[in-house]
């Protein structure tokens, strides 16, 4: 009798044991959902204060148009731009054709690269064209710069 009393207090032990866990591990069940859906809920807040910023966004900012600075040449028949990032072909067109008047008096090769700030539309190349995989249209120029002055190691051919 003694023996079977001992199995029923272990049995009922376990029992609880096991309610016990269950009762655990649904708690930490509820605390990660809650958990998970409040993150959720800050997610959501972020994207919306982003799409505010967007429609926030002055005339300048939305037209499509990219504010490139980098180092600008024109020579035979050949535009690039060159910025910390990327080189671009430039379309030859009346707006080249002014930006390159603008840098022609801080040049004094023609070979020189001259700082410039300009605005434009920046575009795949198209694959039968040769030349940079990406050009930029000239759409607004706002600021040509002196270079500076560097002691270059280029050797230079013909007359002196």
């Amino acid at each position: 009798m003694l023996d079977n009393s001992n199995s029923c207090k272990s049995r009922n032990l376990l029992i609880e044991t096991e309610l016990y866990m269950k009762n655990i591990f649904s708690i930490v069940l509820i605390l990660t959902v809650f958990l998970s859906c409040k993150n959720e809920k800050k997610a959501e807040t972020t994207e919306e204060s982003i799409s505010l910023e967007n429609s926030e966004r002055t005339a300048k900012q939305s037209d499509g148009l990219t504010l490139l600075k980098g180092d600008f040449i024109y020579y035979a028949d050949a535009a690039v731009l060159q910025t910390h990032a990327e080189i671009y072909g430039v379309v030859i067109d009346k707006n080249m054709h002014e930006l390159d008047k603008q840098v022609k008096p801080y040049k004094s090769e023609d070979t020189d690269m001259v700082p410039v700030e300009i605005r434009g539309k920046i575009s795949a190349k198209p694959e039968n064209e040769e030349g940079w995989p990406f050009r930029v249209e000239v759409k607004e120029i706002l600021n040509v710069y002196k270079p500076e002055a560097k002691d270059s190691n280029v050797i230079k051919l013909g007359q002196e």
